[in-house]
């Protein structure tokens, strides 16, 4: 009963905020600015069509067939973005226009007019700018972003050992199966020693997109590819898709541990459930406890959890280095401070101690299919053994490409 609450609240919610934001639109920039009632007409429809997207997507994707669901993903995911961004640039000059207008004399009614006009032509302009860069960035290949991280008990037998992290790719209507192919290419020609994917890996349910993923059964890695299961990957339906998963070869790491390598040169790779698993499901949930249980503590520990927020008890429970994704730095500026107020972990990488943390700012997008100062990443990961204990980490290496790097 308390989750069925929950989802009732938060879908009353979200329909409340998608309902008056698009009220708020018409309201800003079309009735006020009193627009010819062919072109007033016309808008309005557009803002009521976007509502109505917005509205049907979750829907369809549970329950139309997958031409459908691709035919109303694409435009409701770039009103998505559009529609934030009006919104966005409405509220900013809405609030440049308070703050002006507090020390200047209150306009005549056709300067009012015209001063509705510009606003909402500015907004329009900004919106669209934004909106294209966005979609642009979105579309390019994900950056290769390597870092080098330094760990006081990585063996030495170990030094440089490479880790490719791909991260909330969300697999769907609109990031399909060729998407998931180049990613796999890409992961391949760069020979990594593990290939890790912290969670978010789909979108939607397992009998519409299993062809979809089917690709990922090419990773390759000397030491396998595992993953660990994202907030998107539960709302999809957790238990198939990480059934799917395995039959392609990738394993799973579900609040437990394995040894990479062996004897001395040899490390722990846990992983966990997703952060908020519990609100998704009676069976599961994050136990960091038992993903780490009779682990020889003299060995380094890597974590792989989809959401950074696991990061505090992380380091108290002294995980070498977690990498985790779920924020996807952001996304789309300025969201990223939203992101900010729930966790201090947006992108890059954090220390807490002798703890370290890498969060991706995710290989796909969801939402919006616009990236705008927080490019998606295909992150190359390479351990390294520290000289001392107290030896800092190294910074992210902000060398980034977006086209696959060459066979070593």
């Amino acid at each position: 009963m308390r989750r069925i609450l929950l989802v009732a609240a938060f879908i009353a919610l979200m329909t409340a905020v998608l309902t008056g934001g698009h009220v708020y639109l018409a309201r800003r920039l079309v009735l006020q600015p009193e627009l010819a009632p062919w072109l007033r007409d016309a808008l309005l429809a557009v803002i009521a069509a976007g509502a109505a997207l917005l509205l049907a997507q979750p829907l369809c994707d549970r329950f139309a067939p997958p031409a459908a669901r691709r035919w109303l993903a694409w435009p409701a995911s770039l009103w998505m973005g559009f529609g934030f961004y009006l919104v966005v640039a409405t509220s900013a000059t809405d609030l440049l226009g308070a703050l002006l207008g507090a020390a200047a004399a209150a306009p005549g009614p056709a300067a009012a007019v015209t001063a509705a006009r510009v606003q909402a032509a500015s907004v329009v302009l900004v919106a669209l700018l934004a909106g294209g860069v966005g979609l642009r960035a979105a579309l390019r290949p994900p950056a290769l972003r390597r870092i080098e991280v330094a760990l006081s008990r990585w063996p030495r037998a170990l030094d440089g050992f490479r880790i490719v992290q791909l991260s909330d790719l969300h697999i769907g209507p609109v990031l399909d199966r060729r998407f998931a192919a180049a990613l796999v290419e890409r992961c391949n020609a760069l020979e990594p020693d593990l290939v890790v994917l912290t969670g978010d890996v789909v979108d939607g349910r397992v009998d519409h997109l299993a062809d979809e993923v089917a690709p990922f059964a090419g990773l390759r890695a000397r030491h396998g590819v595992w993953f660990v299961t994202g907030n998107h990957d539960y709302y999809s339906g957790v238990d198939p898709w990480v059934a799917c998963l395995e039959r392609l070869g990738l394993r799973a790491l579900r609040n437990r541990r394995v040894v990479i390598g062996d004897g001395e040169a040899s490390f722990d790779l846990a992983g966990v459930e997703d952060h908020h698993a519990h609100l998704v499901s009676d069976r599961h949930r994050e136990d960091l406890d038992a993903a780490l249980a009779g682990r020889d503590p003299s060995r380094a520990v890597v974590l792989l959890a989809h959401d950074p927020a696991t990061f505090a008890r992380a380091a108290r429970a002294g995980v070498d280095l977690q990498l985790s994704g779920h924020t996807h730095g952001g996304q789309i500026w300025p969201f990223r401070y939203l992101v900010r107020l729930s966790t201090p972990w947006v992108a890059g990488l954090y220390r807490r101690g002798a703890s370290q943390l890498y969060v991706s700012r995710g290989t796909g997008f969801w939402g919006p299919a616009m990236r705008v100062l927080a490019e998606a990443e295909v992150t190359e990961v390479v351990v390294r053994a520290a000289l001392t204990p107290s030896s800092p980490p190294t910074t992210p290496a902000d060398t980034t490409t977006p086209s696959a790097p060459p066979r070593r």
